[in-house]
């Protein structure tokens, strides 16, 4: 074998070898270490509500209707950028009860599922009696500019009441839930 026949074959070797490790080193992760970091997604409250100097927010209750409708306002960021279509959940620690003029229940966030029964006043509400009513609505999706909405609508007998109000997400690329609460005192 010539010298020159002995080069091909080494450049020969060379690019399989060069070939044999790109292709087994995409196979096993290779763009892993390249990919940037995704950041955690960012969300901005707002409550369209004055808050205490206990970061309490105030809701004035409109105690001529049985309930007093409420929208809270958010947007979600993830490296200053917007974050469309994110669902959020929502949920808070009062409801009340279709039919039962005199009160509603807080639920008990500690260590049972039970819950405190507050009772009031007579007002009637009379169409599907005993169902629980929510006083927030349960999901929301983020908009292609990252606002968020959902609704509250505490009834008049929750006056003088604090609610806790949570929300949260799941971020499926960072594989990430998030929760989060804060608290309104419906006057």
């Amino acid at each position: 074998m010539n010298k020159k026949e002995s080069l091909t074959i080494v450049k020969k070797i060379k690019k399989i070898t060069l070939i044999t490790l790109v292709g087994f080193s995409c196979f096993t992760g290779c763009s892993l270490p390249f990919e940037p970091e995704l950041s955690t997604i960012e969300f901005e409250l707002d409550a369209r509500m004055e808050a205490d100097s206990n970061g309490y927010y105030h809701l004035t209750l409109d105690t001529t209707k049985w309930q007093t409708t409420h929208r809270i306002s958010g947007h979600v960021y993830r490296d200053g950028e917007s974050v469309n279509v994110l669902k959020f959940g929502w949920g808070s620690s009062h409801y009340w009860i279709v039919g039962d003029e005199f009160g509603y229940f807080v639920t008990n966030t500690g260590l049972t599922d039970n819950g405190t029964y507050v009772g009031y006043d007579t007002t009637f509400v009379d169409w599907f009696s005993g169902y629980e009513v929510p006083i927030v609505n349960g999901s929301s999706y983020s908009r292609m500019d990252g606002e968020v909405n959902t609704m509250i609508a505490p009834v008049k007998t929750m006056r003088g009441d604090t609610a806790t109000i949570y929300y949260g997400w799941y971020d499926d690329w960072k594989d990430e839930e998030v929760i989060g609460e804060f608290y309104v005192i419906f006057d």
